[in-house]
């Protein structure tokens, strides 16, 4: 950062200014411009994965395969596993992944979790598309975050992120990469900034519970499931809004308002005024020197591409273990009927016309952020909306998310995570209840 700061702008070459446009501008294009290839519209990250998907056909569940057995190795080879109860635990988590992969590949096994809702929905819906998307997303983030633009971005945003959402401006591109792209690559853009001092503690876990939510791709599938096509514009955009609406709230509360603000290498950060002058001239500043020193394309390539693949070994396996216990729990016992009990007097108070069903749908999410589409499905459209909503704006669950955030350098406890899902659920259910009453 103090080497950033010591090159002047006229000292900049215009290399590194070409540099900064074109590199910056293939991210954008990669992350955040749809394009309609074969009557498909989707991010050309998007195409390319499911290009792969379509002609590697057979190839893909091994290639999972290959990635869950090392993501269960590794553990056990670097020695991770006894560093402390969670990461033992996630380690044994891992080990059960591959014995459901291999279930998964040979069809072996009781046939009650051969049902399509359960080990087939995980293995080929969940796992194989991040499995691919993860390493590969990694690779073009080189363009996105290694030559500019998130520090281009993080002046401009700064007026608004800090004082709403208590984070820097170039947080804005990690929300952006959720909605657009996948949780994965937002935690991914994270979990990269943070561990180059760009971001504090606090920070880094503010963004990752508060911004880390699946994709508009994924939106799609719950509203089709809830039969919220019709009013896709309206559920799209009013849950983006209520989901940071959300995030703005739980960063003033316990446990994210009592993170420090240190850096990953242990350097406290106090908050100042920010510099002053031109936003839009000092953005253009910071861009190009960034660009200035940034490293070889080809080096950013290979570390990101390392990095990719290390998260894709943390969360295959234990999305497959811990997604499969999940859905078991919530199909074949009372746990999630129990919890409900904590959101129940919530969705009674919003009048949802069947605060129950509501209710448990809600505590649901927190094995599988799909599952609780699959049980209001048949609702009337106020809970089925709100149900929506809660899906998506309460961003952690065992399935992926949380086992993702394991496997990152961000410190969050479970219990952590566990408290702000609790948080964003109730706040979510009162606000999306409100504007489905106002506004259905």
């Amino acid at each position: 950062m103090e080497k950033d700061s010591e090159i002047r702008v006229e000292d900049i070459r215009m290399e590194s200014k070409v540099k900064f446009f074109i590199y910056s501008l293939v991210g954008v294009f990669m992350f955040f411009i749809p394009v309609t290839i074969g009557g498909r519209s989707t991010i050309p990250l998007d195409h390319i994965v499911g290009y792969i998907s379509k002609h590697l056909g057979g190839l893909t569940p091994y290639y999972a395969f290959i990635v869950i057995v090392a993501g269960a190795v590794l553990p056990f080879r670097d020695g991770s596993w006894r560093e402390d109860r969670i990461k033992t635990l996630f380690s044994i988590f891992k080990v059960a992944g591959v014995g459901v992969a291999v279930m998964a590949l040979t069809e072996v096994g009781p046939a009650f979790l051969f049902e399509r809702d359960m080990v087939p929905f995980l293995y080929d819906k969940l796992v194989i598309s991040v499995g691919i998307i993860v390493p590969l997303g990694a690779v073009f983030l080189s363009f996105l975050v290694g030559y500019g633009l998130l520090e281009f971005i993080g002046v401009i945003m700064e007026p608004v992120m800090k004082p709403i959402w208590r984070t820097p401006g170039r947080s804005a591109i990690d929300a952006v990469a959720s909605f657009v792209g996948s949780y994965s690559i937002g935690l991914l853009i994270t979990n990269r900034v943070y561990r180059e001092g760009k971001y504090t503690a606090k920070e880094a876990c503010i963004i990752a519970t508060g911004f880390s939510t699946v994709s508009a791709t994924f939106m799609i599938i719950v509203a089709k499931t809830l039969g919220l096509m019709e009013i896709w514009n309206f559920y799209f955009w009013s849950t983006l809004i209520i989901t940071f609406g959300v995030t703005a709230i739980t960063v003033r509360v316990y446990p994210l308002a009592s993170k420090e603000e240190v850096t990953y290498d242990g350097r406290r950060v106090e908050a100042g005024s920010g510099e002053g002058g031109n936003i839009l001239a000092r953005a253009w500043r910071e861009g190009f020197r960034s660009a200035e020193v940034s490293a070889p394309l080809k080096r950013n390539i290979g570390e990101n591409l390392r990095d990719g693949l290390k998260m894709a070994c943390g969360i295959l396996p234990t999305i497959l273990s811990v997604g499969l216990l999940g859905l078991i729990l919530a199909k074949y016992t009372p746990l999630f009927d129990i919890l409900a009990y904590i959101f129940y007097p919530f969705t009674l108070l919003m009048k949802l016309p069947e605060p129950m069903l509501a209710a448990k749908a809600s505590s649901v999410e927190i094995a599988e952020m799909f599952l609780p589409a699959l049980l209001a499905k048949g609702a009337s459209l106020i809970t089925r909306y709100v149900v929506g909503v809660v899906s998506i704006s309460a961003i952690l669950f065992f399935s992926a998310v949380i086992p993702c955030i394991v496997s990152t350098d961000i410190p969050l406890k479970i219990r952590d995570m566990l408290i702000v899902w609790v948080q964003r659920t109730i706040l979510t259910i009162i606000i999306a209840g409100g504007v489905a009453h106002a506004f259905l």
